[in-house]
């Protein structure tokens, strides 16, 4: 693979530039990913934060909703943040009535489990795989982690034990927002998952 590896980011609704421009920082090729075909030429994909039941719709809508299921089938590295988590989970807690996610990553998780965008907070994370200074983290309508399956591994938790950072083989999900705070750390490590593929 070249030393510029090319991924995706899933550009259906949220916030597709901050990611995109965050990848192309870190030395990747990057596509924007409405399509299959899209897909299909990429190593990588992000699934960015944003509506995840509106996600949802528009994923069935763009016919992208199963091969974004098979390439996860068939270890595509992904990356999801906020809504992007939520539509890796297997299972939701208060999603809308018929909501559906990508699934892939063994985890239930519940939407909206600090409360609406005026509890918005930002905080401070130990995240051990990523060595020192701690994730500034923001978290807007964030989803929590409400229980983890076999292989999970927990990345970061705030002091309450609600988890919001979670890696399962090539799947990586974040609660917050790095790509709004300058913090690339897990943008690089997902780009290391998809070298090392």
């Amino acid at each position: 693979m070249a030393a510029r590896p090319r991924v995706g980011v899933l550009s259906l609704q949220g916030d597709v530039r901050e990611h995109a421009r965050v990848l192309a920082d870190l030395g990747a090729d990057v596509e924007l990913v409405r399509r299959p075909f899209e897909l299909a030429a990429v190593e990588g994909l992000v699934i960015p934060g944003g509506e995840s039941s509106v996600m949802d719709k528009l994923s069935r809508a763009f016919g992208m909703q199963q091969p974004v299921r098979e390439a996860i089938a068939a270890g595509m590295p992904v990356y999801g943040t906020c809504a992007g988590l939520i539509m890796l989970a297997d299972r939701i807690t208060d999603g809308i009535e018929g909501q559906d996610t990508f699934g892939g990553l063994d985890v239930t998780v519940r939407r909206n489990a600090f409360g609406s965008q005026v509890d918005s907070f930002e905080t401070d994370l130990d995240v051990p795989v990523l060595g020192e200074p701690p994730v500034h983290a923001v978290f807007i309508r964030a989803p929590s982690v409400e229980q983890t399956g076999e292989g999970v591994e927990t990345l970061a938790a705030l002091d309450d034990g609600r988890v919001v950072a979670v890696r399962s083989g090539a799947l990586l999900g974040t609660s917050f927002h790095p790509e709004v705070t300058g913090e690339h750390r897990f943008h690089r490590l997902f780009l290391d998952t998809v070298r090392s593929a």
